[in-house]
């Protein structure tokens, strides 16, 4: 299986650059996730697996250089490893097979040979080194349940015609699966991301919060005390990075 060939030395973690073209590695890392949300979906995974593995695998290379591993190895074991974590879980064969056509989609099916059997063991021997180098800390809090809870309790706060005609919800669920692009999941807290993922989708289509402006705090501070401003712009900074690395790379 074809490996991408390390641009440089990186943390999946590693906040964007303040100026100019984001750093190579933050590219490859983009790639590769993708690869995974990809993957996943044809594996049948949920979000939250897919989440998990997307985030197992930013933590690792947070630990690690990206040159010393395959990322795509890393990725393969992430998936098999977040199946395990969240209990939905995938066998390895369909994990080679559905990566093998993503990776070289004019190739033909692997055969249960020698190479197969290669790639099984290396899947399977990357994931005992994924536990060892994140000591064993795989089970994650995600946004995703926050975010549900947020966007009902809006829901109810909204006009139901300006609700309605806006796919606010639809929106901010896109924006929190491609946020595992880049490292926001290790760098900001569950319940801020998706508050600000909420608020970068209102802003997109131009709706405001009912007597918003009138009340004692902003909206978002109800769902979050420790919430502030600027970690709001940090999070939708990173993410508007994200969607500039996805118009650069091919």
């Amino acid at each position: 299986m074809e490996a991408v060939s390390p641009e440089s030395r990186g943390e999946g973690a590693a906040a964007p650059q303040a100026q100019g073209r984001p750093a190579p590695e933050a590219r490859v890392h983009f790639r590769v996730t993708r690869f995974i949300m990809e993957a996943g979906v044809k594996l049948g995974l949920q979000s939250i697996p897919i989440a998990t593995a997307c985030t197992i695998y930013h933590k690792f290379f947070g630990e690690t250089d990206l040159d010393a591993y395959d990322p795509y190895l890393i990725a393969m074991s992430a998936i098999y490893l977040a199946g395990k974590v969240e209990e939905q879980h995938l066998r390895t064969r369909d994990i080679i097979n559905v990566s093998n056509r993503y990776l070289n989609p004019s190739s033909e099916p692997l055969e249960l040979d020698a190479r197969f059997w290669e790639l099984r063991d290396s899947i399977v021997q990357c994931e005992l080194l994924m536990l060892r180098v994140l000591r064993f800390q795989v089970s994650f809090q995600h946004p995703h349940k926050y975010l549900l809870h947020y966007l009902i309790s809006l829901k109810n706060w909204m006009n139901r015609y300006s609700w309605q005609r806006t796919p606010i919800s639809v929106t901010a669920w896109a924006l929190l699966r491609d946020s595992y692009h880049g490292g926001l999941c290790l760098r900001f807290r569950a319940q801020h991301i998706a508050v600000a993922v909420l608020q970068l989708a209102l802003q997109v289509y131009g709706v405001e919060v009912p007597a918003d402006a009138e009340a004692e705090k902003p909206w978002w501070q109800v769902f979050s005390d420790d919430l502030t401003k600027p970690t709001i712009d940090n999070i939708v900074s990173d993410l508007i990075h994200i969607y500039t690395m996805d118009t650069e790379i091919p």
